[in-house]
């Protein structure tokens, strides 16, 4: 990759967002915001590498995407009354309503509670300019072409309900926080375990704005126990980052970590989130109970002192609000620390992910610990063939490849 190619690079993972809120703000329409944006992008390509990088590449990107749309608008004898409209528009900054950070803008406005849940989700995965397509995929676990057709239909349904691309108000805030939490959770776990095989393992980039964008929640909504229980599982998770992936690329579980090296200031932080939510007397949400398993796992100065049954009650606790197949896999490696590999593989066995790399390796490792090698060298091929993060498939041939008679 030149130095260009870098800058294009790391440009676009600032930028993106805010070119497309501009754009969609005078335009009012998602399509030719995201469009425009990506051939300022490709444009940028073409053109930095003979006239050199500008002083500003994100004022540059944002000019170059407007004068692309205005163009595209005149062009389309359909859109001239939005053109008229957004040539009237002045350089003055626009009200900013109850939220002041363009990236979070774009995705409170996406998240709009007429679209369903999972639509709205990833529509805004998509316009955030984080995530791929073929990422949310595999976030969902579902098929690229299935998830294209979805944010498709996503974006059909705004036009056709004529949805307005407004910033959003703080009395709207309560209907749309459950989906903006959904999103931020999602590009913080694309960024703990990157899913493509093309990017680095893990992407501190979108961790940290992830981060970033659910503190500005927690100001906008410092009572909602749900974000504030966000905050604390990230940063929990956030704090073991240093040691998850070893000095030759290579993943490193959670019993294998050196818990020295975890950042202790993250630790502290979540844990005091955890309490304060504990002592509301308040019944916990999913990312309430998901901080508190984090807390347990991150008290504990070594792998033995983790309390597991306080881990397999909270995930009983959390089946309740959310008795899904991923949650019950990852109730079963929790039994297997309590139980043994037995009682967790008669769980896990017959959930239906099969299309899940981490289903597989958690019945490989269970396998392997009931000696039953031949079967789990074949889990372990299957997990190996599913995952896509560089770190945990080494991790996942060394493991297979140390199974008696490799």
């Amino acid at each position: 990759m030149t130095d260009v190619d870098e800058v294009v690079t790391r440009v676009h993972r600032k930028e993106w967002a805010r070119v497309v809120a501009t754009l969609a703000r005078r335009f009012g329409d998602l399509d030719i915001a995201e469009e425009m944006a990506a051939e300022a992008f490709v444009t940028a390509v073409e053109r930095w590498p003979v006239d050199g990088v500008p002083p500003n590449p994100g004022a540059w990107l944002t000019t170059t995407a407007y004068r692309k749309a205005v163009d595209r608008v005149r062009r389309e004898a359909r859109r001239e009354e939005k053109h008229k409209e957004a040539l009237m528009l002045s350089d003055t900054p626009e009200p900013l309503g109850a939220i002041d950070d363009d990236r979070l803008r774009l995705v409170f406005t996406c998240c709009h509670p007429a679209l369903a849940m999972e639509a709205r989700v990833a529509l805004t995965l998509r316009m955030v300019g984080g995530l791929t397509v073929s990422e949310i995929a595999r976030a969902f676990l579902v098929q690229e072409a299935a998830m294209g057709r979805r944010i498709t239909r996503a974006k059909t349904k705004i036009k056709a309900a004529k949805i307005p691309y407004r910033v959003p108000l703080r009395e709207d805030l309560p209907a749309r926080v459950t989906g903006v939490l959904a999103v931020l959770y999602l590009i913080f776990n694309e960024g703990y375990l990157t899913s493509d095989s093309e990017k680095e393992a893990v992407r501190g980039d979108l961790t940290a704005e992830a981060i970033r964008l659910t503190r500005l929640v927690r100001t906008l909504m410092p009572a909602d126990g749900e974000v504030a229980g966000l905050l604390a599982l990230m940063l929990l998770t956030e704090a073991r980052r240093a040691a998850r992936v070893s000095a030759d690329g290579e993943l490193v579980t959670l019993d294998e970590q050196d818990r020295d090296v975890w950042d202790r200031e993250l630790i502290a932080e979540g844990h005091a989130l955890v309490r304060a939510r504990l002592a509301t007397g308040q019944p916990p949400g999913r990312y309430q109970i998901l901080a508190a398993i984090n807390a347990v796992h991150t008290h504990a100065r070594d792998v033995r002192d983790t309390d597991w049954s306080q881990v397999v009650a909270l995930y009983d606790q959390l089946l309740h609000l959310d008795p899904s197949p991923i949650v019950r896999l990852n109730r079963a490696i929790a039994v297997a620390e309590l139980d043994g590999p037995q009682v967790a593989l008669a769980e896990a066995d017959g959930l239906p992910l099969e299309d899940y790399h981490a289903f597989h390796a958690t019945r490989a490792d269970l396998l392997r610990r009931l000696g039953r090698s031949e079967q789990a060298r074949a889990a372990y091929d299957r997990a190996i063939g599913l995952a896509g993060n560089t770190a945990e498939t080494a991790y996942l041939i060394r493991r297979r490849n140390q199974l008696t008679g490799s």
